[in-house]
């Protein structure tokens, strides 16, 4: 079973998926992503790609997305998800697609303030799946990218306007993470000023 971190859903369990085709993020690194995406969320639309259990969505989901997109080819795994939304009563603005990942950045119209990313290591199309995101604009503005993979995987710095503004090591698992240009830029101005004020205090 995996655990809920944290939000209004904090402590509730959820059913992993039983089978050797999909690979659960440990709570550990669970709560490390959102310690570093931010506790809590003000609402925001995500994208959980290759969703596995749909633990990463349903987690931010208890911590304020409003809408959720799960995006998985396995049957087991769309199941196991559907399972453990309707375990938890979450029924409005969550939608779970059976696709391949890959055709489904080729085909959505969507936009996505969050967008995670969790496949089978082995895939290792990382490149691809940033030039889809890119290429297509599927990130809004001030939207974050989450890659993980195996600590040895080289990630790219970037694409075009995407940026990679942090990459974290835990255990045996990489994550980095994205963001646009303008957000950062507007974000470095905004802690400058923030320690200016500091000083000036």
């Amino acid at each position: 079973m995996l655990r809920i971190i944290g939000g209004f859903h904090k402590s509730r369990k959820i059913k992993e998926v039983n089978s050797e085709l999909t690979r659960p993020t440990t709570d550990r690194n669970k709560e490390a992503i959102f310690n570093i995406l931010g506790q809590y969320f003000d609402g925001g639309v995500m994208l959980d790609l290759f969703a596995g259990s749909g633990a990463l969505g349903i987690e931010a989901i208890s911590r304020g997305i409003d809408e959720v997109d799960f995006i998985e080819s396995n049957s087991l795994a769309i199941k196991t998800i559907k399972d453990n939304l309707n375990t938890l009563k979450i029924i409005e603005n969550v939608f779970v697609i059976k696709q391949d990942v890959f055709d489904y950045l080729n085909t959505t119209t969507k936009n996505y303030d969050l967008i995670i990313a969790d496949p089978p290591y082995t895939l290792n199309q990382y490149d691809k799946l940033l030039e889809l995101i890119v290429s297509r604009q599927l990130l809004n503005n001030d939207g974050i990218i989450v890659f993980e993979a195996n600590k040895n995987t080289e990630l790219l710095e970037g694409k075009r306007n995407i940026i990679k503004y942090k990459e974290k090591v835990f255990g045996n698992t990489k994550f980095a993470f994205y963001s646009t240009e303008e957000w950062l830029w507007k974000l470095d101005i905004t802690q400058e000023v923030l320690t200016l004020l500091h000083l000036v205090m």
